[in-house]
């Protein structure tokens, strides 16, 4: 299956999520997003340049919110972006909102 890519960040769906995410061999970090979104905008590119440089440790991809309503309730999404850290088909970390890719390296540090 091959999935749409933005600047190195996959997009996923309710239908590819349980493959792509939960069965990931790597950490996945997924972000909640919607096109109506500035702050979504905002990270987009900090995180398709993670994708890039950790794609050895990390996979990165992108759900649409409004597109796939069953994955974004299935883990109570409500605010955008919702940046959240899958390891071993699990959620281990989650936080909302934009931040730089330092912040963001930081805070998902010690669950990578």
């Amino acid at each position: 299956m091959s999935l749409t890519q933005t600047g190195g960040v996959a997009t996923v769906t309710d239908a590819t999520f349980a493959e792509e995410v939960l069965a990931a061999g790597l950490p996945v970090l997924v972000e909640f997003t919607a096109s109506w979104c500035p702050p979504c905008r905002m990270i987009a590119p900090v995180l398709a340049e993670i994708a890039r440089e950790e794609g050895h440790r990390l996979k990165v991809v992108a759900l649409d919110v409004d597109e796939n309503p069953s994955t974004t309730n299935a883990y109570g999404v409500l605010s955008m972006p919702t940046l959240m850290l899958f390891r071993a088909g699990e959620p281990v970390r989650s936080l909302v909102g934009a931040r730089s890719k330092r912040r963001l390296l930081e805070e998902f540090g010690e669950a990578l």
